[in-house]
């Protein structure tokens, strides 16, 4: 294990907007509970769509996309608060 520091732009919670040295960009840490989740999320979808449940996998998309989405609008709003441009 290394130790660094990284430049942190939000708080500390479970999607924090960090940088890392050499980094031009910050990205976002997410925690291995979160990940977990998200992947189960996308296994929902998947799983429905093979069952043919399509109304299922629409509706589990539309609620994936919106938490994708509240993710990417914290780390835009950091970015913006810092004065960083978008890398996209």
């Amino acid at each position: 294990m290394e130790r660094i520091e990284a430049e942190l732009f939000t708080d500390g919670g479970n999607d924090a907007v960090v940088r890392l040295p050499g980094r031009r960009f910050p990205g976002i840490l997410v925690q291995g509970d979160s990940l977990h989740i998200l992947r189960s999320d996308v296994a929902e979808v998947a799983e429905a769509c093979e069952r043919g449940a399509l109304d299922e996998a629409r509706d589990s998309a539309g609620l994936l996309l919106a938490n994708l989405d509240a993710l990417l609008a914290r780390y835009e709003a950091a970015l913006g608060e810092h004065g960083i441009p978008r890398p996209y």
